[in-house]
């Protein structure tokens, strides 16, 4: 127990020498951090609108912030197995203590293996969230100049345990758009590799098919009739648009759900089966869908001036 209490100062000290490099960038970063929000605030008193893309941004800044800890353990934990290691050997002896280098050797081996696997995980799912954010924001994008043709637009509506990518409000309807950003297979095909067939009741892509997307745009435009008609108090129809940016799309079918790709969305205003709407109409859904869509508060802004 003496030698215990004896060698725990030497363990700390090395321990400490491996690690306070890592630990003070971290300290730094996160003290950045803190210091920017406590000096700032924002002019703008009211939420913002959601842009395109929003939850998936959220997300893709979640992803980013754990990848940054899974690298800073990769780093850390295996410098401090060496420090314990060369500190217990300080204290015993080199010679006695190589007998239980394989076991030192083997959990470092462990901890790195299950911290590599964690960021090739990671790493998977930032390159599909990725996918879908420039899918949303593209398509955002094409869809926003309907403005021009006197339409409303809104992105990222929140709705029960999930969200609407995109809603488009005008006379000429009312339309849910569910946005997919998958991405292609490279096999030397040209065209055909980014070609989706719709035979108006699955999606067949050029390595795989699925309904899933069709049936996932007809469930969200549903709940979005149902509840705009609850807060508008008349019947709204919401057509179901299913869009896929960078892909092309031949139709051998007919569907409640339309599918897109991003240049075709200048004409979704022209769509059949919608329901013609009054400017008063529009007006009243749009303001519904605005108040729900305007959640985001603002972080960080002018500095406050320090007398």
């Amino acid at each position: 127990m003496d030698e215990l209490v004896r060698e725990l100062p030497v363990v700390a000290v090395v321990l400490a020498c491996a690690s306070i490099g890592p630990a003070l960038a971290f300290a730094f970063l996160l003290w950045r951090k803190r210091r920017a929000r406590a000096r700032r605030r924002s002019p703008i008193g009211i939420d913002l609108l959601r842009g395109p893309g929003h939850t998936l941004r959220e997300q893709l800044e979640e992803a980013n912030s754990d990848v940054l800890a899974d690298i800073f353990g990769l780093i850390v934990v295996p410098l401090a197995l060496l420090a314990i290691f060369l500190g217990q050997s300080h204290v015993r002896g080199l010679q006695e203590m190589m007998r239980l280098a394989p076991v030192y050797v083997l959990l470092a081996l462990a901890v790195i293996g299950y911290m590599v696997w964690k960021l090739v995980k990671a790493g998977e799912r930032l390159d599909r969230i990725r996918a879908g954010f420039d899918a949303e924001l593209a398509v955002g994008q094409e869809l926003d100049q309907l403005m021009r043709q006197g339409a409303v637009v809104f992105h990222d509506l929140p709705a029960e345990n999930f969200n609407i990518d995109h809603v488009v409000i005008s006379t000429e309807g009312v339309f849910a758009v569910e946005t997919k950003g998958f991405t292609k297979p490279k096999r030397g095909r040209g065209k055909a590799d980014a070609t989706v067939v719709f035979d108006g009741k699955a999606l067949k892509f050029p390595t795989w098919t699925t309904k899933e997307p069709l049936e996932q745009a007809e469930r969200q435009a549903a709940w979005l009739a149902k509840w705009v008609s609850s807060a508008v108090g008349s019947t709204i129809h919401v057509l179901p648009v299913l869009a896929l940016p960078g892909w092309f799309v031949e139709r051998s079918g007919r569907s409640d759900v339309r599918v897109f790709n991003g240049k075709e969305l200048t004409g979704l205003l022209k769509s059949r089966g919608t329901q013609l709407l009054s400017t008063q109409d529009v007006q009243r859904v749009a303001h519904q869908v605005e108040q729900r869509c305007r959640t985001v508060g603002t972080k960080y802004a002018d500095e406050e001036r320090t007398s």
